[in-house]
């Protein structure tokens, strides 16, 4: 499948509605907003895990 990199600032959204998305229903649905391009955090993310890439 196609992979989704949010920015930093929106995967905080996308945690938050997997966690509210437990006590949903099968037919409910959550809509999220990404904004901004996650690929440019990476070197962000890398350097706090200590990670070179």
């Amino acid at each position: 499948t196609e992979g989704i990199i949010p920015a930093l600032e929106s995967a905080h959204a996308v945690s938050l509605a997997a966690e509210v998305a437990k006590a949903y229903r099968p037919e409910q649905s959550i809509l999220i907003n990404l904004s901004g391009r996650g690929d440019k955090d990476m070197h962000t993310v890398a350097n706090a895990l200590g990670v070179t890439l």
